[in-house]
C-alpha cells in the first residue's frame, strides 16, 4: 500500500467517530420518529375538523411518548411545547423555583437542568391539575406519561412515578376567552404564543425542538402506580382504550402522520415538520444499558 493510500485510510478513519456522533440517535422503540427543528414547525390536528380527543367529562387517561430535546428553552418565561391541547406536556429551565413544589410531593426525580411539567385542564373551580416538576437533561430518550384516574394524577418518566389527589373530570372550557389555540399539537404553533395571567410573569409557549415518538392517548389509566417499572420494551400497543397512536414509522421526510388506532386521527406536518431516518435498536427493558453502550 502506497504513502497516499495510507494517510488516505487514516483520514476516513479518524473522520469515524464524527460521522457516528453526527447520527440521529436510535429510538428506544425502534424505528423512525418525528424531527422537530424547534423553529416553527409542528405536527397538528385542526379543531375545526377533530374537535378534543377525549370527551368533556372524562375520569381517566392516559397520555404517553418518547421524547428526546436537544435545546433548551431561551429565557426563564419560555415554554418549549412537547404536546398541547387537554392535557399539557411542556419544558422550563430550571431556576430553582419548582424545588419546594418538588419537596411538597416528596418526589425524588431524575436529575437535570430542565423542568417538564404535565397538567390536564379539569372541569371546575380548579382549573388545571397541579404540575409535577420533574428534572430532565438535554440529548437523552424519556417515556413520559401522565394519567388521571378518579381524583388521583399520576405523572411518570422513565421508572420514576409521582403521584397526587388532585384530579377531577377532564373539562373542555379551558380558555373561555378564546386566548389560546385550540388544536391539538405536538411540537408547538409555528409561532410564539403568549399565555396570559401566568404570575409573575406572562409565559411564551414556544417550539420543542427534538425528537418525538410514539404517541398515545388512551381512556384508562394504563400504570400501576404501586408496581415499578413503567418503560416499555416495545411499541406502544393498540386496544379499545386507544383513542390515538402514532408510531412515526413512515418513511423518512414524510410530512403525514398515520394514526394506527384506528380512529383516523391523522397527524399532519407543518413549516418543514417531518419524520427523520433513524438506527432501528429495539428496546429490550435495558434502556440505559443499550443508550450507554451507543454513545460510546
Amino acid at each position: 500500500m502506497g504513502t497516499r493510500q495510507i494517510l488516505t485510510c487514516l483520514f476516513l478513519l479518524a473522520l469515524m467517530p464524527l460521522s457516528v456522533k453526527a447520527l440521529p440517535p436510535p429510538s428506544p422503540a425502534g424505528g423512525n420518529y418525528l424531527v422537530l427543528d424547534g423553529v416553527d414547525d409542528y405536527a397538528v390536528l385542526d379543531f375545526e375538523t377533530f374537535g378534543y380527543l377525549l370527551p368533556d367529562g372524562t375520569d381517566e387517561l392516559t397520555f404517553e411518548a418518547w421524547i428526546y430535546p436537544t435545546a433548551p428553552p431561551d429565557t426563564k418565561d419560555t415554554v418549549l411545547t412537547i404536546l398541547y391541547q387537554q392535557v399539557d406536556m411542556v419544558i422550563v429551565n430550571n431556576e430553582g423555583q419548582f424545588n419546594e413544589l418538588a419537596n411538597v410531593l416528596n418526589t425524588d426525580p431524575p436529575k437535570g437542568d430542565l423542568v417538564l411539567l404535565m397538567s390536564s385542564f379539569l372541569d371546575g373551580k380548579f382549573g388545571q391539575t397541579l404540575s409535577f416538576p420533574i428534572s430532565l437533561a438535554l440529548n437523552e430518550w424519556y417515556h413520559i406519561a401522565y394519567q388521571v384516574k378518579g381524583n388521583q394524577v399520576t405523572a411518570i418518566i422513565n421508572d420514576f412515578g409521582g403521584t397526587h389527589q388532585h384530579g377531577q373530570p377532564l373539562g373542555h372550557n379551558r380558555d373561555p376567552r378564546g386566548l389560546r389555540p385550540k388544536d391539538f399539537v405536538l411540537g408547538g404553533y409555528g409561532k410564539i404564543i403568549v399565555l396570559p395571567g401566568r404570575p409573575p410573569a406572562k409565559s411564551f409557549l414556544a417550539s420543542f425542538t427534538g425528537y418525538i415518538d410514539e404517541v398515545r392517548i388512551s381512556t384508562e389509566a394504563r400504570y400501576d402506580v404501586n408496581k415499578k417499572g413503567f418503560m416499555p420494551d416495545d411499541k406502544f400497543k393498540n386496544d379499545a382504550k386507544t383513542v390515538a397512536l402514532w408510531h412515526f414509522d413512515e418513511s423518512g421526510g414524510t410530512q403525514q402522520f398515520s394514526d394506527a388506532s384506528g380512529n383516523a386521527h391523522h397527524l399532519v406536518g407543518k413549516n418543514g415538520a417531518k419524520i427523520g431516518n433513524a438506527l432501528a435498536v429495539e428496546a429490550q427493558g435495558k434502556l440505559t444499558i443499550t443508550w450507554g453502550r451507543l454513545k460510546q
